[in-house]
């Protein structure tokens, strides 16, 4: 009943514009996945030549994969017991995961040093990090199989008299903490600002623990190497290997910012702010100066190196003119940057850049699969159905890095939280 004794009618309003379940669903869908088109708009702008010609290779290679957990790992590599490490693991984890030391490196000079020249590029160091990281792994589970059996190093089966567990530790724990490091770009996307509060206020202590994490795995990797004295060729082989692995990851991470930075102005204009933009040449200067120095260092320690171990002797054999490219690369790598700070020529520092990361990867590649196990009689090196799956899984990657930037607040802040550096 109402105030006035007549029986009360129950009514119900329904706004014209109030949207249904469905509709609601619809929507969040077009905004935050299809990046505003509808469905058939969207796929219509992936019908590309470039588009369709990765699809091919990532799907033959998805091929391969899924032949490797079915049939075995001799269905798509040559490795033996002779030599079991092949291209997953040179490229994959060798390779990859010092240049995914991009995360710790900047994340350290922004969030622990208060560098905030590189602020603007702070959230994609981050991003390729862990994105690195996330496909070493998924690299080591092609190669090893039994993904299911993932946690059996951390839960069930500890094994801690190898290094190999320690890595297993780090990487895991890395990941986890460079996601929660990236977590306040995804919480943004997804509207979730209390959320992302509380991720925010735990910055300064994941960057702490990334640094503690990142410098020992980063110098574990190439300590496994250690347990192998009579299989790692003489100019490779040296208790210095830790150390070198280290600072050539900083060297590493410093080169892919300055060459993604550059790459991003391109292919991610669109995406990018004009303070981005902007800063880049700055950013690419200031990571100039750094790597030369770092570079330096890993120049003079390393010829410390074949010093100490006495090695000098190989030089003059066919393995020792190999070392010699590659130490004339990584030699050459310093001085370009270093002239090229002094003369503020970015295009020579971004070169430079290239060249540090072929020069890396050629050393790598040395160390783990050129002249590991060199006293063999007939070495194997790759088949091509290997090649074949790292470049899908490259793929992949790069995919899913581009499908991050273009929605997430990578390469920009996000309308709702500018200039709080996260």
């Amino acid at each position: 009943m109402n105030e006035f004794g007549n029986e009360t009618v129950e009514r119900h309003v329904y706004p014209e514009n109030e949207l249904t379940g469905a509709e609601i669903i619809s929507n969040w869908f077009r905004e935050k996945i299809f990046l505003g088109l509808s469905f058939k708009e969207y796929m219509k702008t992936l019908i590309t030549p470039l588009n369709i010609g990765a699809g091919l290779i990532v799907f033959a290679g998805l091929f391969l994969i899924a032949m490797r957990f079915i049939y075995g790992l001799d269905q798509v590599t040559e490795a033996s017991n002779e030599q079991p490490w092949g291209l997953f693991l040179t490229w994959g984890l060798f390779s990859g995961v010092p240049f995914s030391a991009s995360g710790f490196v900047i994340g350290t000079g922004v969030y622990i040093f208060g560098v905030k020249r590189y602020q603007p590029i702070v959230k994609n160091a981050i991003l390729l990090g862990f994105l690195g990281y996330l496909f070493a792994v998924i690299f080591l589970m092609i190669d090893l199989g039994r993904p299911w059996r993932i946690y059996y190093p951390m839960a069930i089966s500890f094994g801690t008299a190898s290094v190999m567990f320690l890595v297993a530790w780090h990487v895991a724990l890395y990941l986890s903490v460079q996601f929660f490091e990236f977590s306040p770009s995804i919480l943004a996307w997804l509207n979730q600002g209390y959320l992302r509060k509380i991720a925010v206020s735990m910055t300064l202590g994941l960057t702490i623990f990334g640094v503690m994490l990142s410098t020992l795995h980063q110098s574990a990797l190439s300590a496994m190497f250690l347990l192998a004295p009579g299989k790692v060729h003489p100019l490779w082989y040296t208790s210095y290997l830790p150390w070198l692995a280290l600072i050539s990851a900083i060297g590493a991470a410093m080169a892919l910012m300055i060459v993604v930075s550059k790459l991003t102005t391109i292919y991610f204009r669109n995406r990018a702010s004009p303070e981005y933009l902007g800063s880049i040449d700055d950013v690419t200067i200031g990571l100039g100066k750094a790597s030369s120095l770092v570079m330096f260092t890993y120049l003079g320690m390393r010829l410390i190196s074949i010093t100490h171990e006495g090695a000098w002797k190989y030089l003059d054999t066919p393995t020792g003119h190999w070392f010699m490219v590659e130490i004339f690369i990584l030699a050459l790598v310093p001085f370009l940057y270093y002239y090229g700070v002094m003369k503020k020529n970015v295009r020579l520092i971004q070169v430079t850049g290239v060249v540090t990361m072929i020069g890396i990867i050629l050393n790598r590649f040395n160390l783990t699969l050129l002249t590991f196990n060199y006293q063999l009689p007939k070495g194997e090196l790759f088949y091509w159905k290997e090649v074949l799956v790292v470049i899908s899984v490259i793929i992949i990657q790069i995919l899913v890095y581009r499908w991050i930037v273009n929605r997430m607040p990578v390469l920009r802040d996000h309308p709702d939280y500018p200039n709080d550096g996260h």
